[in-house]
């Protein structure tokens, strides 16, 4: 992952509704959630849960499904994880490994 991409996605994460759907999403795992679901969950309204949803999309962390008449919401796992790894590249460095947490990310 680039600096860039890492920014866009840091700033989209940066926001409570939108790291509070970002969770949801990745919790729902693979089958993703329906958008009207997500609303329904963090009790926002459907316009306001879209215009966060759309910043998830085009940070690259999320993917979006039409399904009808309704929008299925997924994570992008691989983001999420590019995003993980750019972060903790230089994990342990100078430092026993013991001192990186969360030790299960770090490729030290």
């Amino acid at each position: 992952m680039e600096t860039k991409q890492a920014i866009a996605a840091l700033t989209a994460l940066g926001h409570a509704t939108r790291l509070a759907a970002y969770r949801l999403l990745v919790e729902a795992g693979p089958a993703g959630r329906m958008a009207g679901e997500i609303a329904e969950a963090l009790a926002i309204p459907n316009a306001t849960l879209s215009f966060h949803l759309k910043e998830l999309v085009q940070a690259g962390l999320a993917e979006s499904e039409n399904r009808g008449r309704n929008v299925c919401y997924r994570a992008n796992f691989e983001a999420m994880n590019g995003l993980v790894a750019y972060l903790t590249h230089n994990c342990c460095v100078g430092s026993p490994v013991e001192s990186c947490a969360p030790a299960s990310s770090c490729e030290c």
